[in-house]
């Protein structure tokens, strides 16, 4: 989670929208986006009218955000949250959703390990040109 902080795992935990945002980095107004946009079905209310959430909202929360870091659309998110509100009837759809999001990513991935490679390369021969050794300390890729 971009807070740094790990959801809570206690059934009974019940955090307001404020603690939500802080754990997870979001704005207030994008967990109301979310809810209003049919990402995360209608939180719990208090007596009060405020948001209560609990640990499978949070949960619930936490691999959207992930859907959401590894590129995936609103659209689909929508969808993919759609077909899981109407329960194991849609498993194998929703299984679908993920394996082309998952392709898509590993598409992505390999992209971006091609231009890094490239990048790479011109950093060495930038260095070369510069009498400098390619590959000096704090340039290699730590992964």
């Amino acid at each position: 989670m971009t807070g740094g902080q790990p959801f809570p795992q206690d059934r009974e935990t019940s955090l307001t929208i404020a603690q939500v945002a802080e754990r997870t980095g979001l704005s207030h107004d994008t967990l109301r986006y979310y809810e209003k946009a049919g990402l995360i079905e209608r939180v719990g209310r208090t007596t009060g009218n405020q948001r209560r959430y609990d640990a499978a909202d949070l949960a619930w929360l936490e691999f959207l955000l992930r859907l959401r870091e590894t590129g995936m659309p609103i659209a689909d998110m929508q969808r993919f949250a759609q077909l899981r509100s109407r329960g194991d009837e849609t498993v194998a759809d929703r299984l679908a959703v993920l394996r082309e999001h998952r392709a898509e990513l590993g598409e992505r991935i390999r992209a971006l390990r091609r231009s890094a490679a490239a990048l790479d390369d011109k950093i060495d021969h930038y260095e070369r040109m510069l009498g400098q050794e390619p590959g000096r300390p704090g340039t290699e890729d730590p992964t």
